[in-house]
């Protein structure tokens, strides 16, 4: 859902063709990223909640490629200031994964090139 679906949508060569091609205003840029951002984890929920695979995580009670694909989505919504608690399954695999080292120093503020304004506080 995430590599297929979100995530294209928020790439940088689609928001260079919303700026250059269709003209759209940084506004109207950011309501189109937040819409789909916002459809993206209206389906994740959907899909994870209540679901007989979902654990911990995505698929069980270990770490998989679905849950760095939901980590990356979650990163790009709360760089939105969209609050999550519409989806309290994804907040909470999102947390939990979180919790990982792992997952922690591969966030995108933890890299030593992040700009300082994006720097956790």
């Amino acid at each position: 859902m995430v590599a297929c679906e979100g995530h294209p949508l928020l790439t940088p060569r689609v928001r260079r063709y919303l700026d250059r091609e269709l003209d759209l205003r940084d506004s109207q840029q950011s309501a189109w990223r937040r819409h789909w951002t916002v459809e993206t984890l209206a389906a994740l929920e959907g899909h994870l909640a209540g679901h007989k695979a979902t654990g911990q995580f995505c698929h069980g009670d270990a770490p998989t490629l679905a849950d760095i694909c939901l980590v990356g989505h979650v990163t790009a919504a709360i760089n939105q200031q969209i609050s999550l608690s519409p989806w309290p399954t994804v907040k909470c695999i999102h947390e939990t994964a979180m919790a990982l080292p792992a997952f922690a120093k591969a966030h995108p503020s933890a890299q030593p090139d992040t700009p300082e304004a994006m720097r956790a506080k």
